[in-house]
């Protein structure tokens, strides 16, 4: 019989250029202590630290990573679970933070934004199901818009206001 669940994450990991963690969520009902959780992430940072693939199976699991300068993403599903479905989630997380973090994802950026990156995780996957692959939509749920000069007419703002707009307009034109 096949397991018809939505749970489809076991884990999301981030973890630096050493292994350390950054960020990690662990979802269902395996119970991993902090102890275990440890160990998993140093066996599996230690077996993706120089390879150069995107999925591997560790631990009777299906692990999909992609790393960046010094910082791993890691997708942990079960040995049953859909790769293709795994890396669309990665893929959309991935992008939304790089999104977020103005494409500078990095371990820095990351902890200085640890508040957007873990919104940006709980927008797209709570409780270990997926609830969204579209990086665009996870970046406009994360990010808020300003309140202070979205709903003034431009002919009303500030001198200081108007600025701050025509320079958030022209960047936001430059980065398409």
């Amino acid at each position: 019989m096949v397991n018809l669940s939505l749970d489809s994450i076991k884990a999301v990991i981030l973890l630096d250029a050493e292994g350390n963690r950054v960020l990690a969520k662990y979802y269902g009902s395996e119970g991993f202590n902090l102890k275990d959780q440890k160990t998993f992430e140093k066996g599996l940072f230690d077996k993706t630290k120089r390879a150069q693939g995107e999925v591997i199976l560790y631990d009777n699991k299906v692990v999909l990573y992609r790393s960046n300068i010094d910082i791993f993403f890691y997708v942990v599903g079960s040995l049953e679970e859909n790769e293709l479905i795994l890396l669309s989630m990665l893929n959309a997380f991935y992008d939304a933070v790089s999104t977020l973090l103005r494409f500078q994802v990095e371990k820095r950026s990351v902890m200085d934004n640890l508040d957007l990156v873990v919104l940006c995780l709980d927008e797209t996957v709570d409780g270990g199901i997926i609830l969204e692959i579209d990086s665009n939509a996870i970046v406009n749920r994360v990010s808020k818009p300003r309140l202070d000069v979205v709903d003034i007419p431009f002919s009303e703002q500030t001198l200081l206001q108007a600025y701050q707009t025509a320079k958030d307009k022209f960047a936001s034109q430059m980065l398409r």
